[in-house]
C-alpha cells in the first residue's frame, strides 16, 4: 500500500420521486471513470435515499477508508448550475424518505449544532474552477435543501469536523450530460484537495512557531 496516496470518497444518491436516474450517481461513476490522478485513491458509493441507511453508512464510509475528504454529490430538481454547499443544517427534516420514514426529533443529530460550515472554501473552489474555463457554471449556496443531501451533508460533517463537501448537480441535460458533470467534479474535487493541502501547510507553519 503507497501511503502517500490520499484517500477521496465520493458519494451519489440512488433513485427517488420523479429522479427514476439520479444524475448524482450518473455523476459520480463519470467521475470514477475520470479518476483524480495517481495520487489519490478514489471509491464511489451509491447511498439509498433513506435517513436511517445514512446514519449508519456515512460512519462507515469513514471507518472503512480513513478519507482525506469525503465528497457527497446529490441532484437539485432546481438546480440549473453545478453548486457548492457550504454548510449543513440539522433541523427541519420534515420530507418523508423512500422507506416513508423521517426522523421523529426532525433533526441530524440531537444536541448538535445549528449549522456546520466546511472546513474548505467554497467560494476560492468556485473561483477557480469557473476561471479554469471548464465550461459548466459553478456556484455557492448555503441552503443544501433539508432533505436527505442536507441530513447526509450534516452528518458527515459533524464525524469529519468539517472535512467533507457537498455538491449539487442538475437533473440530467438540464442542460449538462452525465460526462460534463463528471469532468466538473474532477476539476472541483481536484481544486478541494489542494485547498486542504495549503490549509494544512498553514497549520503546520504555525505549529512550528509555537515554542
Amino acid at each position: 500500500m503507497d501511503n502517500s496516496k490520499r484517500t477521496v470518497v465520493v458519494t451519489g444518491f440512488g433513485p427517488f420521486g420523479e429522479h427514476t436516474v439520479n444524475a448524482s450517481w450518473i455523476a459520480v461513476q463519470e467521475l470514477k471513470k475520470l479518476g483524480l490522478g495517481s495520487e489519490v485513491d478514489l471509491h464511489v458509493s451509491e447511498v439509498p435515499v433513506e435517513y436511517q441507511t445514512v446514519q449508519s453508512l456515512v460512519p462507515s464510509l469513514w471507518k472503512k477508508h480513513h478519507p482525506q475528504l469525503v465528497v457527497h454529490v446529490g441532484v437539485s430538481g432546481m438546480a440549473t448550475t453545478v453548486t457548492l454547499e457550504k454548510c449543513g443544517r440539522n433541523h427541519g427534516y420534515k420530507g418523508l424518505d423512500n422507506s416513508s420514514f423521517c426522523p421523529d426529533s426532525q433533526c441530524c443529530i440531537v444536541g448538535g449544532p445549528d449549522c456546520i460550515n466546511s472546513v474548505i472554501d467554497m467560494e476560492s473552489v468556485c473561483k477557480r474552477v469557473t476561471s479554469s474555463g471548464l465550461g459548466v457554471a459553478v456556484s455557492v449556496s448555503k441552503d443544501a435543501g433539508r432533505y436527505l443531501c442536507d441530513f447526509t451533508y450534516y452528518t458527515s460533517l459533524h464525524l469529519s469536523h468539517g472535512r467533507s463537501a457537498f455538491v449539487h448537480v442538475p437533473p440530467l441535460g438540464k442542460p449538462y450530460s452525465g460526462e460534463d458533470l463528471g469532468r466538473a467534479l474532477q476539476a472541483i474535487i481536484q481544486e478541494m484537495l489542494e485547498l486542504i493541502d495549503q490549509a494544512e501547510e498553514k497549520i503546520h507553519c504555525q505549529q512550528q512557531h509555537f515554542h
